[in-house]
């Protein structure tokens, strides 16, 4: 994607030493763009555990890099497998992050010792090229959906996202927003609903971002507000992305995407979910039972930070002096909720069946 007229993606090896790796600091959008160096492996953790980089894309692709990173200072085995195991305690809920762990262990111990450390470059490389390919696919499996929408009511369609899951949570494209910037570039006029996503304001700090230099039409909504809007007709479609997925469909995202599918459904609005396949965990069935949902800092809960009038970043507190918070960062939309999932493959229902159709190589 671009910015400011300069092409992005958000991370890439740096092109000067060839080694080190380069990231978009998410933390200080959206007052200003920072780009992160990172050296070593322990660095590739902080930025996924601080949240620097997130969006369960992002995540893998990070922890691919972290582990060449640990191969080009040590390409021992049990070396490589320590890093792993430490890569994969930064976020529980992102698949993406075991997967990607898991298949550049499976490259590296298939590998002669001396040849590890630029295996391991090649193959985060992989990770991050297919990730971009997949997205870009997503937003061709799911611009029709948008573009029926706009031919059958012969107006602007007004699409509802939650968190972010754009260009920022992946490699490049995006998840949930890769639909919405295909129908944009072909010129199909639209309007996304940006719910704020208390309490990190991914969506009013990150999506409405991302949207607004790219061009995209948006309004930034407090997260309590979907409801009323689907009431009132003013939502024709939810999209949102997904951390992970169970091979029966249901969805683990950002805390508060239960309860959008929970109104989109009584208001008969569609609720889609897009995810590459690298978020599918076909090992577990029952989201609600088996997805491990990480419990963030009740500090997130109990302050806020933005701009001054003055223009520094300040953080401000909330709650009043004796009052606990609790901070469960993700919550696990059930199959049933979901109008069907949007993958590099095509679109699919929300169900074992649906999902082992587009990818039979996982039947049992």
């Amino acid at each position: 994607m671009r910015i400011d007229g300069t092409s992005y993606r958000t991370i890439w090896v740096d092109p000067e030493d060839g080694w080190s790796i380069r990231i978009i600091d998410q933390t200080r959008l959206p007052w200003r763009l920072e780009i992160l160096r990172l050296t070593e492996t322990e660095q590739a953790f902080k930025a996924i555990r601080t949240m620097q980089v997130r969006g369960a894309p992002l995540i893998g692709a990070t922890a691919a890099y972290g582990l060449a990173l640990a191969a080009r200072q040590d390409p021992a085995t049990d070396s490589m497998e320590r890093a792993a195991a430490h890569l994969a305690e930064a976020r529980p809920t992102a698949f993406n992050l075991t997967w990607a762990l898991q298949r550049m262990l499976q490259r590296l111990r298939n590998t002669p010792r001396n040849e590890r450390a630029e295996a391991a470059y090649a193959e985060a490389a992989a990770i991050a090229d297919e990730d971009v390919e997949q997205n870009k696919a997503i937003g061709w499996h799911g611009l029709p959906l948008i573009a029926a929408i706009a031919e059958a009511n012969r107006r602007s369609p007004n699409v509802l996202t939650h968190c972010n899951a754009g260009w920022l949570a992946t490699v490049d494209w995006g998840t949930a927003l890769a639909p919405i910037y295909r129908a944009h570039d072909e010129g199909i006029a639209l309007h996304v609903w940006v719910d704020e996503t208390r309490p990190r304001n991914q969506g009013a700090s990150l999506t409405a971002w991302e949207l607004g230099r790219h061009g995209v039409p948006h309004t930034v909504i407090a997260d309590n507000a979907g409801g009323h809007l689907m009431q009132h007709g003013m939502v024709d479609l939810v999209i949102v992305g997904a951390d992970r997925v169970t091979r029966n469909g249901d969805v683990a995202n950002k805390i508060g995407t239960y309860l959008k599918a929970l109104a989109a459904r009584e208001s008969g609005v569609p609720f889609w979910v897009a995810v590459p396949s690298s978020t599918i965990d076909w090992e577990i069935a029952d989201g609600i039972k088996e997805i491990p949902i990480e419990e963030r800092d009740a500090g997130e809960v109990a302050s806020i930070t933005g701009r001054s009038a003055e223009g520094s970043i300040v953080r401000v507190c909330l709650l009043p002096d004796g009052s606990n918070a609790v901070n469960p960062a993700f919550d696990v939309t059930p199959a049933p909720l979901v109008s069907g999932l949007i993958t590099e493959r095509g679109r699919s229902a929300a169900s074992r069946e649906g999902l082992t159709c587009l990818f039979p190589e996982q039947a049992r």
